[in-house]
């Protein structure tokens, strides 16, 4: 319980009506979720306006309302707070709430197109391993130390984030490290969370049927750093041309990372395998579990972080050296087979571009690379015929299906993709809608020392069709592929 005036603090009121003083039990932006006692806040979303609802919500108890603009009823036993946006004062509103958990934490926010997942991964087993009690909000999974809590959003909403953020707090944590996805910016759902640090990886076509236009993409990623405190650190990847764009407004103190360029935390690959990385880092040769060009830029964001955080260089890079990344980012599945089979997350062009040119780095060229690829259903159209033309070009063979179809019809998907595909290479596609099907057909294609790359959904153990998530997880299909050829 909260008094409404302590929970509105530092928002920017427009006028009040009522009484300041009531008392507050649970914040609500949902009006099917209002219970008595709810300060209910109306949100213009996406799919609808919580405008329209603020009178169902008084109607099942909430004691006070914030909103943009009055309803035409008013009622005398509720309290109406108007501001300017109702979704940057949910963000403030939930962390007073909360007790404002972020000023208690150190956390340190990842973004950007590709690595998110795998920088704040690593920074959470880092930090584990360097002996702290760490939080970790991902699109896998968000976790307290050693428990799990499921994942809805890469970023979930600012109620939701707060009240992590607290539990947090209540285990003990010290260190945070969180995806901030384009949306979560762009719909205020960080508003009101203090960051210890920010670091930016990349950025690259994506989200284009949220955003519409890449330029709003650069700028929602942007404000991310725009809005950092001085006492912050903004940590960006110098060699992606968008890299320092980041830095330009930001109050934050700066630093860079990459391989090409003049930077404050710079690495040079010495050897890239399928086995691992060898980079040199922080004046040493370090050998690292991760694979890939790209995983370099990930492992010195993670270097860069820790360094701004405080901690040892010999004893960060001794740990990182052990780390294993993140699950279904370039996964060997079945190590040590006569197949080589990856699974991989990568569901934009640029990500599975990243991908294959990995595996072709590792090739002797006696083998065969066979690519098996979906697009996401009710997503960014623009990008399929880019999958499927990235997948020809650096592929032997490609198997195109379907990822989460949603409530797309499957074949439409695929037939998008085939636009990308020139005639010379159709010879090489098969077309596949049923996705363990493909992966089937692609794994009884290979023969020893073939390289099979299954992309798209990586660590997701469903597959969302028509409104359902059916149990499905492609590292479980190739496991049990890989088993039987084996027999």
């Amino acid at each position: 319980m909260a008094e409404l005036k302590d929970i509105v603090y530092k928002v920017s009121l427009t006028s009040s009506y009522g009484n300041m003083h009531v008392e507050v039990a649970n914040l609500c932006f949902d009006s099917r979720k209002v219970t008595p006692g709810t300060l209910f806040v109306a949100v213009r979303g996406t799919q609808s306006d919580g405008h329209a609802y603020i009178e169902k919500a008084v109607a099942q108890g909430a004691v006070a309302v914030v909103c943009e603009k009055l309803p035409e009823m008013i009622s005398e036993t509720v309290t109406y707070v108007t501001v300017k946006s109702s979704a940057h004062a949910l963000g403030i509103i939930a962390a007073n709430f909360y007790g404002n958990p972020s000023d208690k934490l150190k956390l340190t926010g990842v973004t950007g197109t590709n690595g998110k997942t795998t920088t704040a991964t690593l920074l959470f087993q880092l930090f584990t391993k360097l002996g702290y009690a760490v939080g970790l909000i991902s699109t896998v999974e968000n976790r307290i130390n050693d428990t799990v809590v499921p994942s809805t959003h890469t970023t979930p909403d600012p109620i939701q984030l707060n009240e992590l953020l607290k539990r947090m707090v209540e285990e003990g944590c010290t260190h945070v490290f969180m995806e901030v996805s384009s949306h979560a910016v762009d719909q205020e759902r960080i508003a009101g969370v203090k960051f210890a640090g920010a670091i930016f990886t990349n950025i690259t076509h994506d989200h284009l049927d949220y955003h519409k236009t890449f330029e709003n993409y650069i700028k929602a990623k942007k404000k991310f750093f725009d809005d950092l405190n001085s006492d912050a650190f903004a940590l960006v990847n110098a060699d992606d041309k968008r890299g320092m764009v980041m830095l330009q407004n930001t109050r934050a103190a700066k630093h860079t990372f990459g391989l090409k360029k003049m930077v404050d935390f710079k690495g040079k690959i010495i050897t890239n395998s399928i086995e691992g990385l060898e980079l040199e880092v922080g004046g040493k040769n370090v050998w690292f579990k991760i694979v890939g060009d790209f995983n370099a830029y990930n492992l010195l964001g993670v270097y860069g972080a820790a360094m701004l955080l405080g901690e040892d260089s010999e004893e960060v890079l001794t740990q990182l050296s052990s780390l294993t990344g993140a699950p279904g980012r370039f996964e060997l599945v079945m190590p040590g087979a006569k197949v080589t089979a990856i699974v991989d997350y990568a569901h934009t062009p640029d990500a599975l571009k990243n991908v294959l040119e990995t595996i072709a780095q590792f090739r002797t060229g006696n083998e065969q690379v066979i690519t098996v690829v979906g697009c996401g259903g009710n997503r960014d159209k623009t990008k399929r015929p880019l999958m499927a033309s990235i997948a020809c070009r650096f592929s032997d063979k490609v198997v195109l299906t379907s990822d989460n179809p949603r409530d797309e019809d499957p074949m439409e998907i695929i037939r998008e993709m085939q636009t990308g595909v020139t005639p010379t290479e159709t010879r090489k596609t098969l077309v596949m809608a049923d996705r363990e099907e493909a992966i089937k057909t692609a794994c009884m294609m290979a023969k020893d020392h073939d390289i099979i790359l299954v992309a798209g959904k990586g660590h997701e153990d469903y597959q969302e069709i028509k409104g359902v998530k059916y149990p499905f997880d492609d590292r479980e299909v190739v496991a049990r592929m890989i088993k039987l050829m084996t027999h």
